[in-house]
């Protein structure tokens, strides 16, 4: 992973032009921009199993190497709890942090402490998720854009039975701006094109409120009606194949996800579930960090490489962004997304359980 971090930022900040901003060496360091760096990173919940999993050792590592290794990442979870991460946030502008990248569980919520870090000088970086208040730049990807490959490869999947196919929606948690802007994208593509028979949201994320939603859904529509379902990321995916399996349901429908999940890759490998969106952690964590240690160094022109795009919240227009492509990732290109990113090796997908399924589609160790 380390090695896959290394080529793919340097592949990144060479195509914005960054690069010679830092040096080609990668030493940041001179007389007006030391490298004591702390970061404060604060992530949202432990339900979504890649900001544990990636983007918090990404986001270390990645500072580390910027820092020749003075720098150091302070984190904090909020394990599903605006108020939790509330606390957090105050804890670190006491603390004096040098700047701040947060995924916020409440973006309103999280308004107010953007504010206090404004007043205390502390940059505040929006990581993944789109806060409100004066931050100071957003790293994620074009979430609209996710939305829209996920509802593209359902109608794809149903092909020309969609506009007569019903379908569920299973939307994430509301006070998450991503979620609407998923779902927005997502729409475009299944508007008219399909039967949307039932929707629903999903508390936090949570993979047991998808459960129980989609146990509703099936009670409603009927297991044998249900022709795809739109399930906004991989946890709740896993959730609504579990609903479906227990139902009695043999051929599962098609299934979207997000986040590309080791379970969701092996559920597809299996031919449980249809896609999943796959977004550069590598690159998303690792133009965060870039970001935090250029804004804390004072280094304007490569920070502002690096956020080339503008983004809108409800309290602030044109926020610097820097926004990761994304891709569907089926059984058709395992190989040439998270394996040849170093995500996972093929022993970590095709473990005894999946091997059969894994050659049958031509991934072998």
């Amino acid at each position: 992973m380390t090695a896959a971090l290394a080529a793919l930022s340097v592949l990144s900040l060479s195509a914005c032009g960054a690069l010679d901003a830092i040096g080609a060496d990668g030493d940041s360091e001179s007389p007006t921009h030391r490298n004591d760096v702390t970061v404060g990173l604060l992530l949202p919940d432990r339900d979504t199993a890649r900001f544990e999993k990636f983007d918090r050792p990404l986001v270390q590592e990645r500072v580390g190497v910027l820092t020749g290794e003075e720098g150091k990442v302070v984190y904090a979870n909020a394990e599903g709890s605006a108020a939790r991460q509330s606390e957090q946030f105050d804890r670190l502008i006491a603390d004096g942090i040098d700047v701040i990248l947060v995924a916020a569980v409440d973006a309103e919520a999280i308004a107010s402490d953007v504010e206090k870090a404004k007043e205390a000088d502390i940059p505040v970086i929006a990581y993944d998720r789109l806060a409100q208040g004066p931050i100071d730049a957003y790293v994620s990807h074009d979430n609209e854009l996710v939305g829209e490959v996920q509802g593209r490869a359902i109608v794809d999947a149903l092909g020309t039975d969609a506009e007569n196919s019903k379908i569920v929606m299973m939307n994430g948690e509301p006070a998450d701006p991503n979620t609407a802007l998923f779902k927005e994208g997502a729409m475009s593509e299944l508007d008219d094109n399909v039967d949307i028979a039932e929707t629903y949201d999903t508390e936090k994320w949570v993979p047991a409120v998808a459960k129980a939603n989609m146990e509703k859904a099936i009670e409603a529509v009927g297991a044998d009606d249900i022709a795809a379902v739109y399930a906004a990321n991989d946890g709740m995916a896993g959730a609504v194949i579990e609903a479906l399996d227990e139902a009695g349901v043999s051929d599962i429908p098609p299934v979207t996800g997000q986040d590309a999940d080791l379970a969701a890759v092996q559920r597809i490998v299996a031919g449980a579930q249809y896609m999943t969106v796959y977004k550069s952690f590598l690159l998303e964590a690792g133009g965060a960090a870039e970001m935090a240690v250029a804004r804390v160094q004072g280094r304007d022109i490569q920070f502002d490489s690096l956020t080339g795009e503008r983004v809108d919240s409800p309290t602030q227009k044109d926020i610097p962004a820097m926004l990761v492509p994304v891709v569907a990732l089926t059984q058709d290109n395992i190989e040439d997304t998270v394996i040849r990113d170093g995500v996972y090796d093929v022993e970590d997908i095709c473990t005894a359980k999946y091997r059969e399924a894994c050659a049958s589609i031509g991934l072998t160790p």
